[in-house]
């Protein structure tokens, strides 16, 4: 483990043996008789890793996980029930006043956290009611945790924040923050994740910590955190197989089972299309003939918004994209040959890129063009990495572009998306807006 010291990262124990199955049994009842509230010191288990997570319909489950050792807490079950019921702790029932102290109890399940004798705990919390506060704990003597399901129905605004290319250092920490602000439903990391490139269990589990510590609304609510991969998961960055990304199909493999890539679909009012830019899938093949059959099948949806993290329109990198329409050479290339045309065929409004370490907003686009009923390419991952951007005057598929660190908050309302892009210190950065898909593209205006 590279000299790690388990105590000093985790407070970890002994290790044990791997459970190889993924899916908890039903949930039980359960009574707690431990104490609900305390300060800090009154909770004997409180996992640094701990974090929310999708791995299927977000608004009836949810995903609990943390990294740690066998031996930790005697009881890793995890207990939830709906939070409006620890505000009632008395209730009158048939014979007469009783304390409602029940619980649903899920056990969790463990599986190898590689290159170290830690274990992810996992359970997956099911048949949960939509637009739903909860409350959970983690045995008896942890503390009590929230989350909240998303809506089974967009009739309010839908709101969450998007970025990538995070790393462990002080302005990552920062945008954590930032983000936390501004009570998002949910959180996006496009890839680069905490730079562990598939080698460091050290800044793999840091990047754990700093969102565990500091992604937390309103009210102590969890923001669940959706990602897809990136090249400094891997160990070689691109071309390699499964075993290569290990912490990161470690703590994701049960929305990305067997590729890198999957669809996360939010009732019927948005889905997530969550690609593999090469990294642990070819860009073409098998995936773009799974990207075009999963946009076909959401060609009439209000919301579906893709989110790779190498750009098919860098801001930083060179790229070549030729005033014809064809895709051209550099960065981006096979998103453009394989990709692109299924974006502007199906109509998909907007695609979350990053990779470029830089803020970027390109100009609505059709074939690499600028086209009022165009894709429109937001970017370019600069959470916690920064370069210099190249100037929208010498990228003419550029609009916008800045050498700060940012993260991008989305607002859904109605049939209109708004897009507010934020530096670490909450000042405006930029700001446009994409509305309801037109036949072969879609409305945009910055």
């Amino acid at each position: 483990m590279s000299g790690l010291s388990r105590r000093a990262l985790l407070g970890a124990s002994l290790a044990g043996a791997f459970a190889p199955s993924i899916r908890a049994a039903q949930p039980q009842w359960s009574a707690l008789d431990a104490p609900l509230v305390g300060g800090p010191d009154d909770f004997a288990f409180q996992p640094t890793t701990l974090f929310l997570t999708w791995h299927r319909d977000p608004t009836t489950t949810m995903t609990v996980q943390w990294v740690g050792t066998v031996g930790e807490t005697a009881d890793t079950a995890v207990y939830y029930r709906p939070a409006n019921l620890g505000a009632t702790p008395y209730l009158a029932i048939a014979a007469g006043a009783a304390r409602m102290n029940l619980w649903k109890s899920q056990a969790t399940v463990t599986k190898p956290y590689p290159k170290t004798d830690f274990k992810v705990f996992r359970t997956e919390l099911t048949g949960l009611v939509p637009g739903t506060d909860y409350e959970f704990r983690i045995g008896k003597s942890s503390p009590v945790y929230r989350f909240r399901t998303m809506p089974a129905k967009a009739s309010d605004a839908i709101h969450f924040v998007s970025g990538g290319d995070c790393g462990v250092n002080a302005h990552a920490v920062a945008n954590n923050i930032q983000a936390a602000r501004q009570d998002p439903m949910f959180a996006v990391v496009g890839g680069d994740l905490g730079y562990d490139n598939g080698r460091s269990v050290e800044i793999s589990l840091a990047f754990l910590r700093n969102y565990s510590k500091h992604m937390v609304g309103k009210n102590g609510r969890m923001i669940p955190m959706i990602t897809c991969i990136g090249n400094h998961e891997v160990d070689g960055g691109f071309g390699k197989t499964r075993e290569k990304a290990p912490f990161y199909y470690a703590l994701f493999d049960g929305l990305f089972p067997d590729t890198g890539y999957n669809t996360l679909d939010f009732g019927d009012y948005l889905s997530l299309v969550l690609l593999d830019t090469g990294h642990t899938s070819a860009i073409g093949g098998d995936q773009a003939d799974w990207l075009e059959k999963t946009l076909k099948a959401r060609k009439d949806h209000p919301n579906t918004i893709v989110v790779n993290h190498v750009p098919a329109y860098p801001s930083f990198r060179k790229a070549e994209v030729p005033a014809d329409g064809k895709e051209g050479t550099g960065t981006g290339v096979g998103n453009r040959k394989h990709w692109v045309p299924l974006f502007e065929k199906y109509r998909v409004p907007v695609v979350l890129e990053h990779h470029d370490h830089t803020f970027k907003r390109t100009k609505p686009l059709i074939g690499g063009l600028a086209d009022d009923n165009g894709v429109l390419f937001l970017g370019d991952g600069s959470w916690g990495r920064l370069r210099a951007p190249q100037a929208p005057d010498k990228l003419a598929y550029l609009a916008a572009s800045s050498g700060d660190y940012h993260l991008t908050l989305h607002r859904i309302q109605g049939k209109e998306r708004f897009h507010l892009a934020l530096d670490e210190n909450g000042r405006v950065m930029d700001a446009s807006h994409t509305g309801q898909r037109k036949t072969g593209a879609v409305a945009v205006s910055g």
